[in-house]
């Protein structure tokens, strides 16, 4: 079996990161070496290189979330980005229960103002 490139996300974690995006069909993964979803320009979950699944999530779905999970906020690079959740293993394995909370995340960048693009028009 070969192994992961240095720095590539373990690929079990990334076996069940795409079994929860498929199950929104309206949602494609971008992203190589981080995978992330998005919407409009606003990002809304993304793993992380240690496997770790973060997702944004309204105010008030985010502090039922870490009361349940005993969940974190996620934290990059040292800096805590509020708007996200870290998930935990246990729950990135149960798809079916994690659906509901992507498909909250994917609501919630719904509901954003649109950002510009910064590509050069033709």
């Amino acid at each position: 079996m070969a192994k992961p490139a240095a720095g590539a996300v373990p690929p079990d974690k990334l076996d069940l990161y795409e079994k929860l995006v498929a199950t929104n069909p309206s949602v494609k993964r971008k992203g190589a070496t981080v995978p992330y979803t998005s919407l409009n320009g606003h990002m809304f979950s993304y793993l992380s290189k240690q496997g770790k699944l973060a997702l944004r999530l309204p105010a008030g779905e985010r502090a039922a979330f870490l009361k349940k999970y005993k969940a974190r906020l996620c934290e990059a690079y040292g800096v805590v980005q509020p708007e996200y959740v870290e998930v935990p293993d246990s729950l990135l394995s149960s798809t079916r229960e994690l659906k509901k909370f992507f498909d909250c995340s994917f609501a919630y960048v719904s509901s954003l103002k649109p950002k510009p693009t910064t590509k050069k028009k033709a």
